[in-house]
């Protein structure tokens, strides 16, 4: 019989300090290349926002040796560099103690009366105690007088035995008293131990992470002065940065600083009197949260709202000057926004400078982090060879004849070259790597290629002698960034015409004119979604790693809410990224961590800052998206789980995710099926009880790229070829109580039919995630039998593949057998109500 739940605890407080150099970080993780790795509107007028706040410091290469040097530090985006011993990262259960900094000095007497200062080394030492501690983080949570009595009772003497206190050392932080000091580590009775080494003073001390919301009236007031000189009556500020990037790096937050709101999609508008922020339904609450009264909410998307940003302008333009700083937008939108304004008498205007950065005065420069090289054992394919296909496709464009004309092509039709903006492509183009974009292994460079010519346009301080090196060998020209445009004012490839995609920036295409480029379909994004042999086993082998830290996270989550412990949204995600910075080849995270519980995992795309996440609720689903940058493949993982007894209506959401999740993976379909005609088998379950989600099913990902690659996906138009990968990621939101997805990386591969019906022309899918599905929330009598045996079958593999990972936690291997073991669903109530959890 299951004991009643205990009490809720009283609200915790930490206090904050002034006095920041008090607390000193643990050293990071060391990870090196030698070890192989690596229209609606609402007027704003919310409380200020918080957001979460992470240390970050970029890759270095050292020009002498050549090691590149990555450490498991506490950024979410990237690690830190140093040259410090690895941390000891251990974790406090049946099989794996731990050691975490103790108490800080500056706390009030009332709080540290258990503790005793050795005088003659100056250091706090923790006294023992018997019984756990349980229902929350640190110190001063509880009844605290009845604690310290109860636990000074049974204190030892100071000078009884106890393990050797280790050295902390802090990298960042300076302290009025010794630069070293000796701290003792928490032991398995202190309710801090659900955190780990630097998230604890995360939480302690984090005070920089707090955010107030800006006041932006003088900003925008600057804004229209500058609007005022060229007589627009809007200037729209995009989220992208010239490159058209999902993510951008400190410097291209231009519509985050005019507006404070800090999501990744949004367009900022500004007219003489007022101010917009056009985003979809992913982040309406957010931006009521962190826009001031000077803003105003356009819910695209919404009923009757318009479907983007371009729609809303233009119903509102007429006989109106836009402006927009023209490398910030792609050539595709400028040239559909033009169509549209111009018919209702209204134009597009570029200024010469953006007015962001003539008003922002400080704002972050451009990150001068080195380049590092993809080496042919992550990436299959040398670099000569792409460019050598690249070439190839070059020659087999065309000329751009006028149709009508029956003159033979002049050399000013021919296609002599290709021009590459996106920095994913260049990347994977020239097997290089950088540390310029959030969440994403890239760096700010264009690239040129004809047919016997190459110019990489990078700045020289991202260039180390390596790979000077390596640009030489492979017959490349280096040239600063900048200088891009110079060489297009110039035409210094002489006559004939560019290709160019439609997502090139339309500053390109302005200053090439339309005499001198082509749109076409971009070669790179096909080359690169088709994954090699070696690019796929390095998923597949990524996808391990990261399933064996999965399944610790989800074994030591369970264990601490099982004890009464209370864990955030926030620190929940934290902790699992700690699992995953001891894995090999790690490299930081591949987007933020969506960690959600209750109403929170209804908002699809919910990311917790520390300071205003929730403690995860035992009556709703949890719901955990998480991914992580690998040397060898970037991974994407969705999770639910219940930590408690799921409702009817729950499980049966819960169980129509499953059975659309079941159908996509299981599907066999002919060559030239695309991935838009297979959606339909994610929601046909859903639609039986007339559920449905609004995100699409799923997308393509790269390897050691970004999280996000096109051409296909499920809701794309593009035949899913063999090498294809593509996440596989059905869910369903009821807003305002919870949430659930269930989230799997497929790749497509040929299968043998039995009826081998024209051939040997029939595909399927191999599930590259490797973490099991919890089967508390499935009703078992709404499955098939074959159903019930994919479900059995799947977590039974995800034991056999992980178990070697797991050997030495033993709780980990525990909580994976019983996964892989128990049946499906659990018990109903008996007599009385009376419940039976056999787990």
């Amino acid at each position: 019989m299951a004991p009643p739940a205990p009490p809720p605890p009283p609200p915790m407080c930490f206090p904050f300090s002034s006095n920041r150099s008090r607390f000193k970080q643990a050293s990071p993780l060391v990870r090196t290349d030698s070890e192989k790795s690596d229209a609606n509107s609402y007027g704003p007028d919310n409380t200020s926002y918080y957001s979460q706040h992470s240390g970050e410091r970029s890759p270095a290469r050292s020009r002498q040796s050549g090691n590149l040097v990555r450490s498991g530090s506490v950024s979410t985006t990237r690690t830190l560099t140093s040259d410090r011993d690895q941390e000891k990262l251990q974790f406090d259960s049946d099989s794996e103690p731990y050691d975490v900094p103790a108490l800080p000095n500056n706390r009030s007497q009332s709080k540290i009366s258990h503790l005793s200062r050795d005088a003659s080394k100056g250091s706090l030492v923790r006294t023992d105690s018997k019984r756990s501690a349980r229902w929350g983080y640190g110190w001063g949570i509880g009844k605290a007088k009845e604690r310290e009595r109860e636990l000074l009772d049974r204190s030892p003497s100071v000078n009884s035995e106890r393990p050797p206190l280790p050295q902390y050392d802090s990298p960042t932080r300076s302290s009025s008293r010794s630069s070293r000091s000796k701290r003792p580590p928490f032991y398995s009775n202190d309710s801090s131990s659900t955190l780990v080494g630097s998230a604890f003073e995360r939480k302690i001390n984090d005070v920089e992470s707090i955010k107030e919301r800006i006041d932006t009236a003088e900003r925008l007031e600057q804004i229209r002065k500058l609007m005022m000189k060229d007589n627009l009556d809007y200037y729209v500020v995009p989220s992208e940065d010239a490159h058209q990037s999902e993510y951008v790096s400190a410097g291209d937050k231009r519509r985050e600083w005019i507006s404070g709101f800090s999501g990744s999609a949004g367009q900022a508008i500004i007219s003489k009197t007022a101010a917009y922020l056009v985003t979809d339904s992913r982040y309406w609450l957010q931006a009521r949260a962190e826009l001031d009264p000077n803003w105003y909410i356009i819910t695209a998307g919404a009923v009757d709202a318009p479907k983007d940003w371009i729609d809303w302008l233009v119903d509102r333009a007429k006989n109106t000057k836009v402006g927009i700083d023209a490398r910030m937008i792609s050539h595709e939108k400028a040239t559909r926004l033009n169509t549209l304004l111009n018919a209702k008498g209204s134009k597009l205007i570029f200024p010469p400078q953006n007015f962001i950065d003539l008003c922002w005065k400080n704002k972050p420069p451009r990150s001068k982090e080195p380049v590092f090289i993809q080496s042919i054992e992550f990436t299959g394919r040398e670099t000569s060879s792409k460019i050598a296909e690249i070439r190839q496709w070059i020659r087999s464009q065309p000329p751009a004849v006028i149709p009508y004309s029956k003159s033979p092509p002049s050399p000013a039709q021919a296609h002599v070259g290709t021009l590459i903006t996106s920095l994913s492509n260049l990347a994977y183009l020239l097997n290089l790597r950088g540390s310029d974009i959030p969440f994403n292994p890239l760096f700010y460079a264009y690239l040129f290629i004809s047919i016997d010519r190459a110019i990489l346009f990078l700045d020289a301080a991202k260039v180390t002698d390596d790979i000077e090196d390596y640009l030489r060998a492979h017959k490349i020209e280096r040239r600063d960034y900048n200088d891009i445009w110079p060489f297009l004012r110039r035409r210094e490839w002489g006559e004939g015409r560019l290709l160019i995609n439609a997502e090139t920036s339309y500053a390109i295409s302005l200053m090439l004119t339309h005499f001198r480029y082509t749109v076409v379909p971009s070669l790179v994004d096909n080359m690169k979604a088709v994954k090699n042999e070696v690019e796929l086993e390095g998923l597949r082998r990524a996808y391990l790693r990261d399933g064996a830290a999965y399944v610790r996270w989800l074994a030591w989550l369970e264990h601490k809410i099982r004890q009464g412990y209370d864990i955030t949204e926030y620190e929940a995600a934290w902790r699992l990224t700690e699992y995953r910075r001891q894995n090999k080849h790690y490299w930081g995270l591949a987007y933020e961590n969506i960690s959600a519980s209750g109403p929170n995992a209804a908002l699809p795309h919910y990311s917790p800052s520390k300071s205003t996440a929730k403690m995860i609720d035992r009556e709703t689903p949890y719901l955990s998206d998480s991914g992580a940058q690998y040397r060898d493949g970037t991974c994407d993982t969705t999770r639910t789980v219940h930590f408690g007894r799921p409702t009817q209506d729950q499980s049966e959401a819960y169980t129509r995710v499953l059975q659309g999740h079941i159908a996509v993976d299981s599907v066999i379909f002919p060559e030239g099926t695309t991935g838009a005609q297979l959606d339909v088998l994610a929601r046909r379950a859903l639609w039986k009880d007339g559920l449905n989600y609004l995100h699409g099913t799923g997308h393509g990902f790269g390897s050691f790229l970004n999280v996000h690659e096109g051409p296909h996906g499920f809701s794309s138009n593009v035949p899913l070829v063999p090498g294809h990968v593509i996440t596989n990621e059905p869910g369903f939101y009821l807003e305002g109580k919870w949430g659930m997805r269930i989230e799997s990386a497929l790749c497509v591969r040929r299968v043998r039919t039995k009826g081998e019906f024209s051939g040997d022309i029939w595909l399927g899918f191999e599930r590259l995630t490797c973490v099991p599905i919890q089967t508390r929330m499935v009703k078992e009598n709404m499955l098939t039998k074959e159903e019930k045996q994919w479900l059995k079958d799947h977590n039974k593999k995800c034991l056999e593949r992980l178990e070697p990972f797991l050997k030495e936690d033993k709780r980990a291997l525990k909580w994976l057998k019983r996964e892989a073991e128990r049946g499906i669903g659990i018990a109903a109530p008996g007599p009385g109500g009376i419940t039976i959890d056999w787990d």
